[in-house]
């Protein structure tokens, strides 16, 4: 059967999104390596931290690659867990990036793959406490040519208007990084309040001693927007 005029458009259509979506998981990748990279020498110049004065306690600071597209972070008694998506996504069209002038030179910018970061407590899976709460701080975006914004709380903020100026090098990721342990650091477990956890079943108190189903979170009882710190 003869190749129709439609026919052709369409293959190249296909071709030409499925390249560039290929394109854009490569770069979010190689960037997702890098930044295992960065996290393993955090994990380093703890170690020479603890190693330079006798003074400075060996407090838990390590990291675990997961496989491909997971990596953690684990310090004090938290856990910080890097994902990126195997997929790549674009953003809706009334976002805010679609109104910049770099994504309006070139509309293929606004496809981006994406990393994740979450905030788990260590004790949540050290005593498999399976429904405990962990939260979304903070992600990442990454387009085809390496430029990136992260939407996040507070220290993992950028604005979208230098989305397209900056690139996800090594200094963006040190910055992340830091950003990403100082927020949790700052991001305290709170007591929920006396009604919430007033009153247990017999089974939840049977099974208490180490794998309580009572929900362990650092804002239980409140939905993690109304913390009252600002995206």
């Amino acid at each position: 059967m003869k190749i129709t005029p439609n026919n052709q458009a369409l293959f190249t259509d296909l071709v030409n999104k499925s390249t560039l979506k290929q394109q854009v998981y490569q770069v979010t990748l190689k960037s997702f390596n890098n930044l295992k990279k960065v996290i393993e020498q955090y994990v380093s110049n703890y170690r020479e931290f603890v190693k330079s004065d006798k003074k400075n306690p060996d407090i838990l600071f390590e990291s675990n690659d997961n496989g491909q597209f997971e990596i953690e972070l684990k310090f004090g008694s938290d856990i910080l867990i890097f994902i990126m998506h195997s997929n790549v996504f674009e953003f809706p069209r009334d976002h805010e990036v679609m109104k910049t002038s770099y994504v309006k030179k070139d509309p293929s910018r606004s496809y981006h793959g994406i990393i994740n970061i979450y905030n788990f407590l260590a004790d949540s899976f050290k005593y498999n406490r399976v429904n405990d709460i962990g939260y979304l701080i903070g992600r990442v975006f990454i387009n085809k040519d390496g430029s990136f914004f992260i939407e996040g709380k507070r220290e993992l903020s950028y604005l979208y208007n230098y989305y397209g100026s900056k690139k996800f090098d090594t200094d963006a990721m040190n910055e992340l990084v830091e950003a990403a342990i100082r927020y949790t650091l700052n991001f305290d477990l709170l007591t929920p309040h006396y009604d919430l956890v007033k009153e247990v079943s017999v089974v939840e108190m049977k099974n208490a001693v180490d794998t309580i189903s009572l929900k362990t979170g650092k804002r239980l009882g409140f939905r993690f927007q109304s913390d009252n710190q600002k995206i």
